[in-house]
């Protein structure tokens, strides 16, 4: 028997080092993943390509913060030509909207003309966020929007930024990649901390003004 999806019960998996997916869109169960190896983004090494620098400080994109998340869900969950199946089906997407609602899941979206270019949704326990997808409908989109993101955690002193698993994609960030034993070590030191996603002060304008350059670190997060 399937047990129901519910925002406690993705909580608690979350903080034991676990996170649900379907086996495709139209699939109406989920399983539970535990790699024993799991992709993170050292907040303290985050790096930003030359290239998106240039495009961060443009400013081609407007950011903005949980004000769509349902679409930037559906945008992650959209079939495409390099994604021809999604493992977001309408158990995951149900879930997530009503940890959105309750505060524990949110969104970074960026805009051009008025139009959803991109963005990218996660988790916050404690002082992790856990990246569940991201998507592009434009060049860079959710590259500049995971730049505002790291911003963000930085200054909200979170401490672990997890990505599931290592693409070469995300290596271009910084990602790396840890043994089960080592991730759960820092989940568990992440889980004993606050953070704020809403940090007193920040400014997305300041990001990208500064073309991500604030989020380049240079002293390692204790």
């Amino acid at each position: 028997m399937s047990v129901e999806l519910t925002p406690a019960l993705i909580l608690r998996a979350y903080g034991c080092g676990l996170f649900p997916m379907a086996e495709g869109k139209a699939e109406p169960d989920v399983f539970w993943v535990d790699p024993e190896k799991r992709g993170i983004i050292p907040l303290d090494r985050f790096h930003v390509p030359r290239r998106l620098a240039r495009t961060v400080r443009a400013g081609h994109f407007e950011i903005t913060v949980d004000r769509e998340f349902a679409r930037v869900m559906r945008g992650c969950a959209r079939r495409t030509g390099r994604r021809p199946e999604s493992w977001i089906n309408g158990a995951i997407f149900k879930a997530y909207c009503a940890l959105h609602r309750q505060g524990h899941a949110h969104s970074v979206e960026a805009w051009r003309d008025g139009r959803l270019a991109g963005g990218l949704y996660g988790v916050v326990l404690g002082a992790a966020f856990f990246g569940e997808s991201m998507f592009s409908a434009e060049r860079d989109a959710s590259k500049v929007a995971l730049v505002h993101l790291v911003a963000r955690l930085r200054a909200g002193g979170f401490s672990l930024l997890d990505t599931q698993f290592v693409t070469p994609h995300l290596t271009r960030f910084g990602a790396v990649e840890m043994p089960r034993a080592r991730y759960l070590a820092r989940l568990a030191n992440a889980l004993q901390r606050e953070a704020s996603f809403y940090p007193a002060g920040f400014s997305d304008e300041a990001v990208s003004d500064a073309g991500g350059d604030s989020v380049q670190a240079s002293t390692p997060m204790s």
